[in-house]
């Protein structure tokens, strides 16, 4: 099949692509891989579609979506080839959750606002996956996801069951308790109880993001972007004043930092 000269693809194209690809005489790279094998390009490509969402970059996330879509049809032609699922069957799936999760639209159900939706969800969500605890929601949060959202993620259903401060004093006073009990694991130098308490006090401080409504891993992501960005001054005024950064005290680079944080 000749795809050379077509002047608009669309899904079902992807899907013949990919198949000729995978079959005899395709590209011996795409038949060889498995699931495993690009797991990894599945992370990248999701979160360089991220990136184009965060830099609103529109031409670039069309592009992004195209990768992360192949990403999709790829691990259902590795499934079907394995006698497993197709992407027919992926298709199927999500089509039949979205009209069971949301019996306001496609039934009989009153929802008039966001909140009364995601209640719904979730108690359709817990009753289509025979989850009968709030324990079982919270080890449903995949372990696969970035650890702060996670935690974000769990804290969040755990909210959900009453089980959560009255207000952020609450968090933030347990965030305190939990630097000092590192402070005292530190001085102890028991490796094992620092990486414990370091733990507490990151899940302590997503506590407090969810309290305040900040994405706690788009504030520690900015957060690194800014402190690339004084990085960089603080060099370029080390040089200025003809001080080498290897050879400098940490004095001498903390006061150039802090003309670096007034400046701004």
């Amino acid at each position: 099949m000749d795809f050379n000269y077509k002047e608009k693809y669309n899904f079902d194209d992807l899907v013949k692509i990919m198949k000729i690809l995978r079959a005899p005489g395709g590209c011996p790279w795409d038949a060889e891989q498995n699931h495993e094998s690009i797991r990894r390009n599945f992370i990248e490509e999701t979160y360089e579609a991220v990136e184009a969402i965060d830099t609103c970059n529109s031409e670039l996330l069309c592009e992004e979506l195209g990768d992360v879509m192949l990403q999709v049809v790829f691990h259902a032609e590795i499934s079907e080839g394995e006698g497993d699922f197709n992407i027919d069957d992926v298709c199927d799936g999500i089509c039949k959750k979205l009209i069971i999760r949301h019996p306001h639209v496609f039934g009989d159900v009153k929802a008039d606002t966001s909140e009364k939706v995601l209640e719904n969800w979730d108690k359709i969500k817990m009753q289509t996956k025979s989850q009968t605890t709030y324990t079982e929601t919270l080890k449903s949060v995949s372990p696969a996801l970035p650890a702060l959202i996670r935690a974000e993620k769990v804290q969040h259903k755990a909210h959900k069951c009453g089980f959560d401060w009255d207000d952020i004093s609450g968090a933030l006073d347990k965030l305190s308790e939990e630097v000092s009990e590192l402070r005292d694991a530190v001085a102890k130098g028991e490796k094992a109880a620092v990486s414990d308490e370091l733990g507490d006090v990151l899940f302590s401080a997503v506590n407090v993001s969810r309290f305040v409504d900040v994405d706690s891993e788009k504030a520690l992501s900015d957060s690194t972007e800014k402190f690339i960005y004084r990085f960089s001054k603080v060099e370029e005024i080390a040089a200025q004043k003809g001080i080498d950064m290897k050879t400098a005290t940490i004095s001498q680079l903390d006061a150039i930092w802090d003309e670096v944080k007034t400046s701004k």
